[in-house]
Protein backbone atom coordinates (compact mmCIF):
# COMPACT_ATOMS: atom_id res chain seq x y z
CA UNK A 1 0.00 0.00 0.00
CA UNK A 2 1.50 3.52 -0.98
CA UNK A 3 1.66 6.42 1.42
CA UNK A 4 -0.36 9.53 0.64
CA UNK A 5 1.51 12.95 1.87
CA UNK A 6 -0.10 15.21 3.34
CA UNK A 7 -1.46 18.52 0.87
CA UNK A 8 0.67 21.24 0.02
CA UNK A 9 3.59 19.45 0.51
CA UNK A 10 7.02 20.47 0.21
CA UNK A 11 9.13 17.98 1.67
CA UNK A 12 12.96 18.36 1.22
CA UNK A 13 15.48 15.98 2.72
CA UNK A 14 19.06 16.80 2.37
CA UNK A 15 21.51 13.82 2.94
CA UNK A 16 24.60 16.16 2.50
CA UNK A 17 26.24 18.77 -0.16
CA UNK A 18 26.80 16.23 -2.63
CA UNK A 19 24.38 16.26 -5.65
CA UNK A 20 23.39 13.43 -8.34
CA UNK A 21 22.98 14.04 -11.90
CA UNK A 22 18.76 13.34 -12.30
CA UNK A 23 18.45 10.54 -14.50
CA UNK A 24 16.73 10.16 -17.49
CA UNK A 25 13.45 8.34 -17.32
CA UNK A 26 10.28 8.78 -19.61
CA UNK A 27 6.89 9.49 -18.65
CA UNK A 28 6.45 5.38 -18.17
CA UNK A 29 9.22 5.09 -15.30
CA UNK A 30 11.47 3.53 -18.04
CA UNK A 31 15.34 5.30 -17.75
CA UNK A 32 16.11 6.02 -20.84
CA UNK A 33 20.04 6.27 -21.02
CA UNK A 34 22.01 8.56 -23.51
CA UNK A 35 20.28 9.17 -26.96
CA UNK A 36 22.70 7.45 -30.10
CA UNK A 37 23.98 9.70 -31.98
CA UNK A 38 22.84 9.83 -35.58
CA UNK A 39 25.47 10.70 -37.85
CA UNK A 40 23.94 9.23 -41.25
CA UNK A 41 20.43 8.61 -42.27
CA UNK A 42 18.63 5.55 -40.37
CA UNK A 43 15.81 3.06 -41.33
CA UNK A 44 12.97 2.16 -38.90
CA UNK A 45 13.28 -1.59 -39.72
CA UNK A 46 17.21 -1.80 -38.41
CA UNK A 47 18.99 -2.44 -34.61
CA UNK A 48 20.53 1.00 -35.09
CA UNK A 49 17.11 2.70 -34.88
CA UNK A 50 15.64 0.55 -32.38
CA UNK A 51 18.40 1.99 -30.23
CA UNK A 52 18.20 5.78 -31.14
CA UNK A 53 13.94 5.67 -30.22
CA UNK A 54 14.51 3.54 -27.62
CA UNK A 55 16.13 6.27 -25.83
CA UNK A 56 14.06 8.92 -27.05
CA UNK A 57 11.44 10.80 -24.89
CA UNK A 58 9.44 10.99 -27.77
CA UNK A 59 7.30 14.19 -27.07
CA UNK A 60 7.25 15.87 -23.71
CA UNK A 61 5.93 13.38 -20.77
CA UNK A 62 3.10 14.98 -20.44
CA UNK A 63 2.00 14.96 -24.01
CA UNK A 64 -1.66 13.86 -25.12
CA UNK A 65 -0.02 10.90 -26.49
CA UNK A 66 2.21 10.07 -23.35
CA UNK A 67 -1.24 10.58 -20.80
CA UNK A 68 -2.50 7.90 -18.86
CA UNK A 69 -6.32 8.26 -19.38
CA UNK A 70 -6.87 4.19 -17.35
CA UNK A 71 -8.92 6.84 -14.51
CA UNK A 72 -10.70 9.18 -16.75
CA UNK A 73 -14.35 9.45 -16.60
CA UNK A 74 -16.64 8.47 -19.33
CA UNK A 75 -18.01 10.46 -22.24
CA UNK A 76 -21.78 10.79 -21.01
CA UNK A 77 -22.69 9.33 -24.62
CA UNK A 78 -19.75 6.84 -24.76
CA UNK A 79 -22.32 3.77 -25.22
CA UNK A 80 -24.13 5.15 -28.07
CA UNK A 81 -20.61 6.41 -29.83
CA UNK A 82 -19.12 3.14 -29.67
CA UNK A 83 -22.40 1.74 -31.33
CA UNK A 84 -22.47 4.38 -33.86
CA UNK A 85 -18.53 3.09 -34.82
CA UNK A 86 -19.85 -0.16 -34.71
CA UNK A 87 -22.63 0.46 -37.20
CA UNK A 88 -20.73 2.47 -39.49
CA UNK A 89 -18.11 -0.27 -40.17
CA UNK A 90 -20.19 -2.84 -40.59
CA UNK A 91 -22.14 -0.80 -43.45
CA UNK A 92 -24.87 -3.19 -43.67
CA UNK A 93 -22.95 -6.42 -44.47
CA UNK A 94 -19.07 -6.53 -43.38
CA UNK A 95 -19.57 -8.41 -40.08
CA UNK A 96 -15.67 -8.72 -40.13
CA UNK A 97 -15.25 -4.85 -39.53
CA UNK A 98 -16.75 -4.65 -36.46
CA UNK A 99 -13.31 -5.23 -34.54
CA UNK A 100 -9.85 -3.62 -33.79
CA UNK A 101 -7.61 -4.63 -36.89
CA UNK A 102 -4.21 -3.62 -37.17
CA UNK A 103 -2.61 -2.19 -40.62
CA UNK A 104 1.08 -2.33 -41.59
CA UNK A 105 1.29 1.44 -42.58
CA UNK A 106 3.68 4.21 -41.45
CA UNK A 107 7.16 3.79 -41.64
CA UNK A 108 10.24 6.66 -40.67
CA UNK A 109 14.00 7.17 -41.61
CA UNK A 110 16.10 9.25 -38.75
CA UNK A 111 18.34 11.76 -40.17
CA UNK A 112 21.20 13.89 -38.24
CA UNK A 113 20.81 17.36 -37.87
CA UNK A 114 23.17 18.03 -40.93
CA UNK A 115 20.92 16.41 -43.48
CA UNK A 116 20.79 18.52 -46.46
CA UNK A 117 18.01 20.16 -47.48
CA UNK A 118 15.70 19.44 -50.59
CA UNK A 119 12.84 20.93 -52.54
CA UNK A 120 9.48 19.33 -52.26
CA UNK A 121 6.74 20.54 -54.08
CA UNK A 122 3.09 20.78 -51.83
CA UNK A 123 0.63 20.42 -54.79
CA UNK A 124 -2.75 20.71 -52.52
CA UNK A 125 -2.24 22.18 -48.95
CA UNK A 126 0.81 24.14 -49.77
CA UNK A 127 -0.71 27.01 -47.22
CA UNK A 128 -0.93 24.22 -44.69
CA UNK A 129 2.35 22.91 -44.89
CA UNK A 130 5.80 23.85 -43.38
CA UNK A 131 9.42 25.30 -43.52
CA UNK A 132 8.19 26.58 -47.23
CA UNK A 133 11.38 27.84 -48.63
CA UNK A 134 11.89 31.92 -48.86
CA UNK A 135 9.83 33.49 -51.51
CA UNK A 136 7.89 30.12 -52.29
CA UNK A 137 4.37 29.58 -52.03
CA UNK A 138 4.41 26.07 -52.80
CA UNK A 139 7.91 24.55 -52.19
CA UNK A 140 9.36 22.99 -49.19
CA UNK A 141 12.81 22.99 -47.92
CA UNK A 142 12.92 19.94 -46.47
CA UNK A 143 15.47 17.61 -45.14
CA UNK A 144 14.83 14.29 -47.16
CA UNK A 145 17.51 11.52 -47.57
CA UNK A 146 17.90 9.48 -50.21
CA UNK A 147 16.70 6.51 -48.34
CA UNK A 148 13.36 8.44 -47.45
CA UNK A 149 10.57 4.97 -46.61
CA UNK A 150 7.14 5.32 -47.79
CA UNK A 151 3.98 3.68 -46.61
CA UNK A 152 3.84 0.18 -46.40
CA UNK A 153 7.56 -0.60 -47.40
CA UNK A 154 8.92 -2.98 -47.11
CA UNK A 155 6.67 -5.48 -45.53
CA UNK A 156 3.48 -4.80 -47.38
CA UNK A 157 5.15 -4.16 -51.22
CA UNK A 158 6.10 -7.64 -52.29
CA UNK A 159 9.83 -7.51 -52.35
CA UNK A 160 9.25 -4.08 -54.36
CA UNK A 161 12.97 -1.74 -53.60
CA UNK A 162 12.81 1.07 -51.85
CA UNK A 163 13.97 3.10 -54.74
CA UNK A 164 11.17 1.54 -57.08
CA UNK A 165 8.79 2.60 -54.26
CA UNK A 166 9.22 5.99 -53.95
CA UNK A 167 8.34 6.56 -57.97
CA UNK A 168 5.28 4.08 -57.60
CA UNK A 169 1.92 5.75 -58.48
CA UNK A 170 -0.65 2.36 -57.84
CA UNK A 171 -1.83 4.69 -55.12
CA UNK A 172 -2.58 4.61 -51.18
CA UNK A 173 -2.05 6.97 -48.79
CA UNK A 174 2.38 7.16 -49.00
CA UNK A 175 2.51 8.97 -46.09
CA UNK A 176 6.28 9.55 -45.36
CA UNK A 177 8.00 10.51 -41.89
CA UNK A 178 11.50 12.10 -40.81
CA UNK A 179 12.59 12.59 -37.60
CA UNK A 180 15.47 14.41 -36.49
CA UNK A 181 16.57 13.31 -32.70
CA UNK A 182 19.48 15.60 -32.51
CA UNK A 183 17.51 19.00 -32.72
CA UNK A 184 14.09 17.28 -31.94
CA UNK A 185 11.97 17.59 -35.38
CA UNK A 186 9.60 15.62 -37.01
CA UNK A 187 8.46 16.17 -40.77
CA UNK A 188 5.37 14.26 -42.06
CA UNK A 189 3.67 14.15 -45.83
CA UNK A 190 1.39 12.48 -47.60
CA UNK A 191 1.05 11.27 -51.30
CA UNK A 192 4.51 11.13 -51.30
CA UNK A 193 6.15 10.59 -54.31
CA UNK A 194 9.78 11.04 -56.27
CA UNK A 195 9.18 11.96 -59.56
CA UNK A 196 11.77 12.69 -62.44
CA UNK A 197 10.77 16.48 -62.42
CA UNK A 198 11.99 19.87 -60.76
CA UNK A 199 12.02 19.04 -57.93
CA UNK A 200 12.17 15.78 -57.87
CA UNK A 201 9.97 14.98 -54.62
CA UNK A 202 6.12 16.08 -54.51
CA UNK A 203 3.56 15.58 -52.23
CA UNK A 204 0.10 17.03 -50.88
CA UNK A 205 1.18 19.02 -47.96
CA UNK A 206 3.95 18.62 -45.28
CA UNK A 207 3.45 19.46 -41.46
CA UNK A 208 6.02 19.91 -39.13
CA UNK A 209 6.50 19.03 -35.27
CA UNK A 210 8.32 19.69 -32.40
CA UNK A 211 9.81 16.58 -30.16
CA UNK A 212 9.89 18.54 -27.35
CA UNK A 213 6.67 20.74 -27.19
CA UNK A 214 2.89 20.10 -27.13
CA UNK A 215 2.01 22.87 -29.66
CA UNK A 216 -0.32 21.49 -31.80
CA UNK A 217 -1.15 22.98 -35.71
CA UNK A 218 -2.65 25.83 -36.33
CA UNK A 219 -6.29 25.69 -35.88
CA UNK A 220 -7.58 24.98 -38.96
CA UNK A 221 -4.61 22.82 -40.30
CA UNK A 222 -4.37 19.80 -41.33
CA UNK A 223 -0.93 17.28 -41.55
CA UNK A 224 -0.29 13.65 -42.91
CA UNK A 225 -3.47 12.71 -40.99
CA UNK A 226 -6.99 14.38 -41.26
CA UNK A 227 -7.05 14.94 -37.65
CA UNK A 228 -3.57 17.73 -38.25
CA UNK A 229 -1.79 15.87 -35.71
CA UNK A 230 1.67 13.39 -35.76
CA UNK A 231 1.94 9.93 -36.68
CA UNK A 232 5.59 8.73 -35.26
CA UNK A 233 4.34 9.11 -31.88
CA UNK A 234 1.14 6.73 -32.23
CA UNK A 235 3.21 3.98 -34.33
CA UNK A 236 2.97 0.49 -32.50
CA UNK A 237 7.70 0.11 -33.31
CA UNK A 238 9.45 -3.26 -33.62
CA UNK A 239 11.40 -2.11 -30.46
CA UNK A 240 9.05 -1.37 -27.86
CA UNK A 241 6.99 -4.63 -28.38
CA UNK A 242 10.77 -6.17 -28.21
CA UNK A 243 10.89 -4.66 -24.94
CA UNK A 244 7.08 -5.62 -23.81
CA UNK A 245 5.47 -2.62 -23.22
CA UNK A 246 4.13 0.24 -25.66
CA UNK A 247 4.20 3.55 -23.88
CA UNK A 248 1.78 5.82 -26.02
CA UNK A 249 -1.52 5.83 -27.50
CA UNK A 250 -2.70 4.74 -30.98
CA UNK A 251 -4.11 6.72 -33.74
CA UNK A 252 -7.27 4.76 -34.39
CA UNK A 253 -9.19 5.11 -37.36
CA UNK A 254 -12.83 5.34 -38.12
CA UNK A 255 -15.27 5.16 -41.44
CA UNK A 256 -17.12 8.05 -40.20
CA UNK A 257 -16.31 11.46 -38.23
CA UNK A 258 -18.29 14.47 -37.23
CA UNK A 259 -17.65 18.43 -38.40
CA UNK A 260 -15.40 18.88 -35.02
CA UNK A 261 -11.80 18.47 -33.69
CA UNK A 262 -10.86 18.19 -30.22
CA UNK A 263 -7.61 18.50 -28.31
CA UNK A 264 -4.89 17.57 -29.59
CA UNK A 265 -6.58 17.86 -33.20
CA UNK A 266 -6.41 20.82 -35.04
CA UNK A 267 -8.11 19.74 -38.21
CA UNK A 268 -11.60 17.94 -38.70
CA UNK A 269 -12.53 15.82 -41.69
CA UNK A 270 -16.02 15.26 -40.75
CA UNK A 271 -19.19 14.65 -42.60
CA UNK A 272 -21.88 15.00 -39.83
CA UNK A 273 -23.14 17.07 -36.78
CA UNK A 274 -24.53 14.05 -34.97
CA UNK A 275 -22.48 14.55 -31.42
CA UNK A 276 -22.45 10.33 -31.44
CA UNK A 277 -20.01 10.82 -34.12
CA UNK A 278 -16.95 10.79 -33.16
CA UNK A 279 -14.55 14.39 -33.51
CA UNK A 280 -11.14 14.32 -34.78
CA UNK A 281 -9.03 14.18 -31.33
CA UNK A 282 -11.95 11.69 -29.72
CA UNK A 283 -10.41 9.85 -26.88
CA UNK A 284 -11.07 6.19 -26.69
CA UNK A 285 -9.81 3.54 -24.11
CA UNK A 286 -10.23 -0.57 -24.25
CA UNK A 287 -12.30 -1.61 -20.93
CA UNK A 288 -10.20 -2.46 -17.92
CA UNK A 289 -12.56 -5.37 -17.67
CA UNK A 290 -11.49 -6.93 -21.31
CA UNK A 291 -9.40 -10.67 -20.16
CA UNK A 292 -6.64 -10.01 -22.64
CA UNK A 293 -6.98 -13.62 -24.54
CA UNK A 294 -3.63 -16.21 -23.63
CA UNK A 295 -3.74 -17.02 -27.13
CA UNK A 296 -2.71 -13.49 -28.01
CA UNK A 297 0.98 -13.50 -29.34
CA UNK A 298 3.25 -11.07 -26.94
CA UNK A 299 2.61 -8.06 -29.38
CA UNK A 300 -0.97 -8.14 -29.61
CA UNK A 301 -0.84 -8.34 -25.60
CA UNK A 302 1.31 -5.14 -25.38
CA UNK A 303 -1.09 -3.63 -27.94
CA UNK A 304 -4.07 -4.35 -25.60
CA UNK A 305 -2.39 -3.23 -22.46
CA UNK A 306 -1.46 -0.01 -24.38
CA UNK A 307 -5.18 0.61 -25.36
CA UNK A 308 -5.84 0.26 -21.50
CA UNK A 309 -3.81 3.03 -20.59
CA UNK A 310 -2.95 5.42 -22.96
CA UNK A 311 -6.08 4.72 -25.38
CA UNK A 312 -6.37 5.68 -28.57
CA UNK A 313 -6.78 8.87 -30.29
CA UNK A 314 -8.99 9.51 -33.68
CA UNK A 315 -6.91 10.73 -36.70
CA UNK A 316 -8.30 9.59 -39.44
CA UNK A 317 -11.26 8.46 -41.42
CA UNK A 318 -11.42 5.19 -43.19
CA UNK A 319 -13.16 1.40 -44.03
CA UNK A 320 -11.78 -0.28 -40.49
CA UNK A 321 -11.34 0.19 -37.30
CA UNK A 322 -7.83 0.36 -37.47
CA UNK A 323 -4.57 1.13 -35.62
CA UNK A 324 -1.21 1.56 -37.66
CA UNK A 325 2.18 -0.21 -36.87
CA UNK A 326 5.36 -0.36 -38.92
CA UNK A 327 5.54 -2.32 -41.49
CA UNK A 328 9.01 -3.76 -40.16
CA UNK A 329 9.94 -7.00 -42.15
CA UNK A 330 11.08 -8.62 -38.50
CA UNK A 331 7.69 -9.17 -37.31
CA UNK A 332 7.10 -12.68 -37.05
CA UNK A 333 4.73 -14.65 -39.22
CA UNK A 334 1.13 -14.36 -37.17
CA UNK A 335 2.13 -11.73 -34.90
CA UNK A 336 -1.05 -10.14 -35.35
CA UNK A 337 -3.28 -12.68 -36.44
CA UNK A 338 -5.70 -11.74 -33.60
CA UNK A 339 -6.20 -8.07 -34.49
CA UNK A 340 -7.28 -8.91 -38.41
CA UNK A 341 -10.44 -9.68 -40.46
CA UNK A 342 -9.87 -12.83 -40.46
CA UNK A 343 -9.08 -13.49 -36.81
CA UNK A 344 -11.66 -16.15 -35.09
CA UNK A 345 -13.54 -15.66 -31.95
CA UNK A 346 -10.82 -13.93 -29.89
CA UNK A 347 -10.75 -11.39 -31.90
CA UNK A 348 -11.35 -7.43 -30.34
CA UNK A 349 -14.77 -6.30 -31.10
CA UNK A 350 -15.73 -2.61 -30.72
CA UNK A 351 -18.08 -3.22 -28.05
CA UNK A 352 -14.77 -3.65 -25.90
CA UNK A 353 -13.96 0.10 -26.14
CA UNK A 354 -15.23 3.09 -24.55
CA UNK A 355 -15.05 6.57 -24.88
CA UNK A 356 -13.41 9.24 -22.31
CA UNK A 357 -13.45 12.60 -21.23
CA UNK A 358 -10.04 13.88 -22.32
CA UNK A 359 -8.24 16.49 -21.15
CA UNK A 360 -7.68 19.79 -22.72
CA UNK A 361 -4.15 21.64 -23.24
CA UNK A 362 -4.15 22.90 -19.89
CA UNK A 363 -6.00 20.39 -17.60
CA UNK A 364 -4.79 16.90 -16.71
CA UNK A 365 -0.68 16.73 -16.71
CA UNK A 366 -0.58 19.85 -19.07
CA UNK A 367 -2.11 22.13 -15.64
CA UNK A 368 -0.14 23.43 -13.38
CA UNK A 369 1.65 22.10 -9.86
CA UNK A 370 3.03 19.09 -11.59
CA UNK A 371 5.44 16.79 -9.23
CA UNK A 372 8.70 17.14 -8.88
CA UNK A 373 11.00 14.19 -7.35
CA UNK A 374 15.32 13.65 -6.77
CA UNK A 375 16.38 10.49 -5.29
CA UNK A 376 19.64 11.73 -3.30
CA UNK A 377 23.21 11.26 -4.37
CA UNK A 378 24.63 7.99 -5.36
CA UNK A 379 25.83 5.21 -3.05
CA UNK A 380 28.61 3.02 -2.29
CA UNK A 381 27.78 0.66 0.74
CA UNK A 382 28.27 -2.64 2.47
CA UNK A 383 25.72 -5.80 2.02
CA UNK A 384 25.32 -5.90 5.42
CA UNK A 385 24.79 -2.08 6.24
CA UNK A 386 22.54 -1.60 3.25
CA UNK A 387 21.65 2.47 2.50
CA UNK A 388 19.84 5.12 3.38
CA UNK A 389 17.09 6.54 1.00
CA UNK A 390 16.91 10.02 1.43
CA UNK A 391 14.42 11.29 -1.16
CA UNK A 392 12.79 14.77 -2.21
CA UNK A 393 9.67 16.22 -3.54
CA UNK A 394 7.34 18.70 -4.42
CA UNK A 395 3.66 19.08 -5.12
CA UNK A 396 0.50 18.46 -3.29
CA UNK A 397 -1.22 15.44 -2.19
CA UNK A 398 1.67 12.97 -2.77
CA UNK A 399 2.22 9.29 -3.36
CA UNK A 400 5.55 7.86 -2.78
CA UNK A 401 6.93 4.85 -3.80
CA UNK A 402 10.31 3.27 -3.69
CA UNK A 403 11.15 0.31 -6.06
CA UNK A 404 14.31 -1.59 -7.45
CA UNK A 405 14.66 -1.38 -11.53
CA UNK A 406 14.59 -4.18 -13.61
CA UNK A 407 18.05 -5.77 -13.62
CA UNK A 408 19.38 -5.67 -9.98
CA UNK A 409 21.60 -8.36 -9.01
CA UNK A 410 18.96 -9.27 -6.39
CA UNK A 411 16.04 -8.38 -4.09
CA UNK A 412 16.27 -5.34 -2.39
CA UNK A 413 14.08 -4.58 1.01
CA UNK A 414 12.91 -1.21 1.49
CA UNK A 415 12.41 -0.41 5.15
CA UNK A 416 9.16 1.76 4.06
CA UNK A 417 8.42 1.93 0.41
CA UNK A 418 6.33 4.61 0.59
CA UNK A 419 8.40 7.04 2.32
CA UNK A 420 10.73 9.77 0.91
CA UNK A 421 13.58 8.89 3.62
CA UNK A 422 13.80 5.31 4.27
CA UNK A 423 16.70 2.05 4.06
CA UNK A 424 16.91 -0.76 1.71
CA UNK A 425 18.92 -3.82 2.15
CA UNK A 426 20.11 -5.98 -0.40
CA UNK A 427 20.37 -9.76 -0.85
CA UNK A 428 23.63 -10.06 -2.72
CA UNK A 429 26.35 -7.52 -4.04
CA UNK A 430 26.25 -5.79 -7.09
CA UNK A 431 25.25 -2.61 -8.51
CA UNK A 432 21.57 -1.67 -7.61
CA UNK A 433 18.96 1.22 -9.36
CA UNK A 434 16.32 2.18 -6.91
CA UNK A 435 13.55 4.69 -8.63
CA UNK A 436 11.42 6.88 -6.66
CA UNK A 437 8.64 7.78 -8.30
CA UNK A 438 5.89 10.52 -6.93
CA UNK A 439 2.72 11.03 -8.51
CA UNK A 440 -0.21 13.28 -7.59
CA UNK A 441 -2.94 10.90 -9.49
CA UNK A 442 -3.15 14.11 -11.77
CA UNK A 443 -0.37 14.66 -13.27
CA UNK A 444 2.21 12.64 -15.09
CA UNK A 445 4.52 11.25 -11.91
CA UNK A 446 7.61 12.49 -11.38
CA UNK A 447 10.79 9.62 -11.10
CA UNK A 448 14.51 10.06 -10.08
CA UNK A 449 16.91 7.17 -9.33
CA UNK A 450 19.92 6.36 -7.24
CA UNK A 451 22.59 3.89 -8.45
CA UNK A 452 23.91 1.99 -4.91
CA UNK A 453 26.77 -0.08 -5.09
CA UNK A 454 27.13 -2.80 -2.64
CA UNK A 455 30.35 -4.78 -1.50
CA UNK A 456 31.22 -7.01 0.96
CA UNK A 457 32.47 -4.98 3.15
CA UNK A 458 32.60 -5.31 6.89
CA UNK A 459 30.47 -3.28 9.14
CA UNK A 460 31.74 -1.14 12.20
CA UNK A 461 30.79 -1.57 15.99
CA UNK A 462 28.26 0.53 17.42
CA UNK A 463 29.15 2.97 20.23
CA UNK A 464 26.45 3.89 22.19
CA UNK A 465 26.29 6.97 24.38
CA UNK A 466 23.98 8.02 26.05
CA UNK A 467 19.59 7.68 25.51
CA UNK A 468 16.73 9.85 26.39
CA UNK A 469 15.25 9.89 28.59
CA UNK A 470 16.77 7.29 30.89
CA UNK A 471 14.04 6.61 32.98
CA UNK A 472 9.63 6.27 32.83
CA UNK A 473 7.00 5.15 34.83
CA UNK A 474 5.77 1.98 35.26
CA UNK A 475 2.61 1.49 33.03
CA UNK A 476 3.26 4.76 31.12
CA UNK A 477 2.42 5.44 27.27
CA UNK A 478 4.34 4.90 24.52
CA UNK A 479 7.44 7.01 24.38
CA UNK A 480 9.93 8.26 21.61
CA UNK A 481 13.61 7.23 22.64
CA UNK A 482 16.63 9.30 21.68
CA UNK A 483 19.68 7.28 21.31
CA UNK A 484 22.92 9.12 20.17
CA UNK A 485 26.12 7.56 19.90
CA UNK A 486 28.73 6.83 16.48
CA UNK A 487 28.90 4.14 13.68
CA UNK A 488 25.16 3.29 13.20
CA UNK A 489 24.43 2.09 9.91
CA UNK A 490 20.66 1.35 7.86
CA UNK A 491 20.56 -2.19 9.48
CA UNK A 492 21.03 -1.34 13.32
CA UNK A 493 18.70 -2.78 15.87
CA UNK A 494 18.23 -1.49 19.12
CA UNK A 495 18.06 -3.88 22.28
CA UNK A 496 15.51 -3.74 25.17
CA UNK A 497 16.07 -6.44 27.70
CA UNK A 498 13.54 -9.22 27.70
CA UNK A 499 11.69 -7.34 24.49
CA UNK A 500 11.48 -7.82 21.01
CA UNK A 501 14.28 -5.82 19.08
CA UNK A 502 13.21 -2.20 17.59
CA UNK A 503 13.92 -2.31 13.87
CA UNK A 504 15.02 1.07 12.62
CA UNK A 505 13.44 2.46 8.80
CA UNK A 506 15.67 5.07 8.81
CA UNK A 507 18.54 7.82 10.54
CA UNK A 508 22.03 8.66 10.87
CA UNK A 509 25.58 7.27 12.01
CA UNK A 510 25.41 9.77 15.36
CA UNK A 511 21.52 9.41 16.42
CA UNK A 512 18.28 6.85 15.79
CA UNK A 513 14.95 7.92 17.37
CA UNK A 514 12.76 4.92 18.37
CA UNK A 515 9.12 4.66 19.43
CA UNK A 516 8.96 2.60 22.49
CA UNK A 517 5.65 0.29 22.83
CA UNK A 518 3.88 0.77 26.21
CA UNK A 519 3.96 -2.45 27.12
CA UNK A 520 7.58 -2.49 27.31
CA UNK A 521 6.99 -0.53 31.04
CA UNK A 522 4.99 -3.45 32.55
CA UNK A 523 7.68 -4.22 34.82
CA UNK A 524 9.97 -1.74 37.00
CA UNK A 525 13.48 -1.86 37.56
CA UNK A 526 16.35 -1.24 35.56
CA UNK A 527 16.32 -2.04 31.79
CA UNK A 528 19.00 -2.57 29.88
CA UNK A 529 19.28 -1.02 26.36
CA UNK A 530 22.37 -1.26 23.67
CA UNK A 531 22.63 -1.40 19.77
CA UNK A 532 23.96 -3.86 17.25
CA UNK A 533 25.68 -3.61 13.72
CA UNK A 534 24.47 -6.78 11.73
CA UNK A 535 27.94 -8.90 10.08
CA UNK A 536 30.29 -9.17 8.58
CA UNK A 537 32.03 -7.17 11.25
CA UNK A 538 29.16 -5.42 13.51
CA UNK A 539 28.76 -6.57 16.75
CA UNK A 540 26.94 -4.72 19.87
CA UNK A 541 27.19 -1.71 22.30
CA UNK A 542 27.49 -1.45 25.85
CA UNK A 543 24.47 -1.09 27.54
CA UNK A 544 22.83 2.36 29.07
CA UNK A 545 20.64 2.08 31.65
CA UNK A 546 16.95 3.08 31.32
CA UNK A 547 14.89 2.73 35.24
CA UNK A 548 11.84 2.03 35.11
CA UNK A 549 9.49 3.45 38.26
CA UNK A 550 6.86 2.59 40.00
CA UNK A 551 4.55 5.57 41.80
CA UNK A 552 4.48 7.57 38.39
CA UNK A 553 7.81 10.02 40.24
CA UNK A 554 9.21 10.28 36.83
CA UNK A 555 8.03 13.23 34.64
CA UNK A 556 6.38 11.91 31.34
CA UNK A 557 7.56 14.76 29.11
CA UNK A 558 8.46 13.87 25.04
CA UNK A 559 5.65 11.26 24.91
CA UNK A 560 4.17 10.70 21.18
CA UNK A 561 5.99 10.92 17.61
CA UNK A 562 8.72 13.20 17.57
CA UNK A 563 9.36 13.83 21.19
CA UNK A 564 12.21 12.60 23.28
CA UNK A 565 14.30 15.23 21.11
CA UNK A 566 13.77 12.67 18.16
CA UNK A 567 12.31 14.02 14.85
CA UNK A 568 10.85 10.93 13.64
CA UNK A 569 10.08 10.21 10.15
CA UNK A 570 6.18 9.76 10.74
CA UNK A 571 6.20 13.55 9.43
CA UNK A 572 7.87 15.15 6.59
CA UNK A 573 11.18 16.73 7.69
CA UNK A 574 13.95 19.19 6.21
CA UNK A 575 17.65 19.36 7.37
CA UNK A 576 19.34 21.65 6.05
CA UNK A 577 23.19 22.76 6.42
CA UNK A 578 24.13 19.64 8.58
CA UNK A 579 27.00 18.24 7.42
CA UNK A 580 27.59 14.55 6.94
CA UNK A 581 23.87 14.36 8.89
CA UNK A 582 21.22 12.35 8.18
CA UNK A 583 17.37 12.52 9.43
CA UNK A 584 17.45 11.11 12.87
CA UNK A 585 15.35 7.68 12.38
CA UNK A 586 12.69 6.44 14.19
CA UNK A 587 11.81 2.56 14.49
CA UNK A 588 8.71 0.54 14.51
Amino acid sequence: MTRRLPSSLLATVLACSAASAVERINHAGRILGPVPSVTTPILFNTAAADAVVAAMQILPRDSAWNEDVSGLPLAANSAAMIAMIRNDVYAGSHADRRRLVVFKEMNYVLVPDAQARVDIDFTDYPDESDDLKTGSTHLGWWPIPGNLPVETWPSETSGVTLSAWQRDTAGGDRHSITVMPGSGWIWETWQTLLTSGTPAWRASNGAKFPLTSNTPRPAGWTSGDAAGLPMFPALVRYDEVQRGAIEHAMRIVVKRSRQAYIYPASHQAGSTTDPDVPAMGQRLRLKATFAIPASWSAAERAIAAALKTYGAIVADNGGFFSISICPDDRWPSGAFSHLATGAGSDYLDINNFEVVQATGASAGPRSPGAPTAAAGVDQSVTIAAGAALVGSATGSGLTVRWSAYAGAPGTVTFGDATALATTAMFSAIGTYTLRLAVSDGVHTPAYDAVVVTVAVGTNPLPVLNAITPDGRNQNGGAFVLTLTGTNFVPATVVHWTGRVDLVPSGGSAISLTCTVPAGYLAISGMVGISVSNPGPGGGTSAEQQLQIVAGGTVPQAGTGAGGGGGCGFGAVVALVGLAGTLAARRCR
